[in-house]
C-alpha cells in the first residue's frame, strides 16, 4: 500500500526478483484500457517481466466496484496459490483494500420516508420507545447503541425495516467473507510530505512529455465518455478533459492537475493512518527491500 507516486511498485519489483510473487494491481484507474500514460500504468516491456493482473481489463465506459475487484481479486489470488506462488497485491485503491481484507456488507441504502416516520414516531413516544423495538429485533444492536444515539437507532431499525434482518445478521455475514489467507500488509510513504509533493510534480510533468494529452484528447473525442463517469474522473484525465472543454488554460489545466493528484495522496494518508497492523517504511531508505523481506522472512510459507 501507499499514496500515489510513494514508490509502491518499485518495492514489488524488487519482492518479485527475489520471491516467487504473481502482481496483482489494487488500482481503481489501472483497470481501465487506453489510459495508460496518466495511471502510470506500467510499459509492455515491463509488463512482460513483472505481469499485473487486473489491469486493462474494461473500457473506459464500463464501471467497477469495490464488489466487482473483490471477486476478481479472491479469483486471481487461488489461482496463484493453486501454482504455489505469492499474491502480491500493489495500489493505492484503499476502498478495494478494505472490501477484500474485510468483506462486504450488505446494506440497504437509506430510505427518507423510513427514516422520516421513525423520527416522527420518536418525536411523539420518545427515542427509548424506538430503542426497547431494537431490543425486540436485534439485541445485540440494542446493547451496543445507547437510547439516545438517535442517528444510529434509526439506522439500524430502518436496515431491519428495509430487509426483514437485523443488522447483526449482515455484520456477522462480512465476517464470514474475511480473506482465508495469512496477511502482511505494508507501506511505502516517504516521512515528509514534501518529498512526496515533489514527486507527484514530476510524474505530472513527466506524464505531459510521454503523451498524456493525446491519450485523454482520443477519450475526449469519443461520444460515449463524460465527465461523469469514474474513469474520466480519475485525476489527471477531469483536469486535461475540462482543459479541452475550455473551461482552463493550459498551465491552470497542470496546476490543478497537480493538485489534485496531492489531494489524492492526502486522502490515501488519512486511510493509511487508521490502517490497522501496517508495516510501514521509508520511500528513500536504500535497505527498503532488505527491511522488507525481513519482515516477511519466517511468514510466507
Amino acid at each position: 500500500m501507499g499514496p500515489t507516486a510513494s514508490g509502491k511498485t518499485d518495492l514489488a519489483m524488487a519482492l518479485c526478483d527475489r520471491l516467487p510473487c504473481d502482481i496483482i494491481s489494487v488500482d481503481s484507474a489501472m483497470i481501465y484500457r487506453h489510459m495508460n500514460i496518466g495511471t502510470a500504468t506500467p510499459d509492455a516491456e515491463f509488463l512482460s517481466r513483472y505481469p499485473h493482473r487486473l489491469v486493462d481489463i474494461l473500457d473506459p465506459a464500463e464501471s467497477y466496484s469495490a464488489a466487482d475487484f473483490r471477486a476478481d481479486a479472491l479469483r486471481e489470488m487461488a489461482e496463484i496459490r493453486a501454482a504455489g506462488r505469492i499474491p502480491l497485491l500493489v495500489g493505492g485503491t484503499m476502498l478495494y483494500y478494505q472490501a477484500l481484507i474485510n468483506g462486504l456488507a450488505v446494506l440497504p441504502q437509506a430510505d427518507q420516508s423510513i427514516r422520516d416516520r421513525l423520527v416522527q414516531e420518536a418525536e411523539q413516544q420518545g427515542w427509548a420507545t424506538l430503542h426497547q423495538r431494537l431490543q425486540q429485533v436485534d439485541p445485540v444492536a440494542a446493547q451496543r447503541i445507547h437510547p439516545n444515539d438517535p442517528q444510529r437507532l434509526q439506522r439500524a431499525l430502518e436496515v431491519y425495516e428495509l430487509t426483514g434482518r437485523s443488522m447483526t445478521d449482515l455484520w456477522q455475514e462480512q465476517k464470514q467473507q474475511q480473506l482465508p489467507y495469512n496477511v502482511t500488509q505494508m507501506c511505502v510513504m516517504p516521512q515528509e510530505r514534501k518529498v512526496l509533493h515533489e514527486r507527484i510534480e514530476k510524474r505530472f510533468q513527466l506524464m505531459l512529455t510521454q503523451g498524456f494529452e493525446a491519450e485523454v484528447r482520443a477519450l475526449w473525442q469519443r461520444d460515449d465518455l463524460n465527465l461523469q463517469l469514474p474513469s474520466i474522473r480519475c485525476v489527471g484525465y477531469r483536469q486535461m478533459w475540462e482543459y479541452f472543454d475550455g473551461q482552463w488554460d493550459y498551465p491552470t489545466m497542470i496546476e490543478k492537475g497537480v493538485i489534485a493528484t496531492r489531494q489524492l495522496a492526502k486522502r490515501q494518508i488519512t486511510w493509511l493512518r487508521s490502517w490497522d497492523n501496517l508495516h510501514y517504511f521509508e520511500s528513500s531508505d536504500p535497505n527498503l527491500t532488505n527491511n522488507a523481506l525481513k519482515l516477511l522472512d519466517g511468514i510466507i510459507i
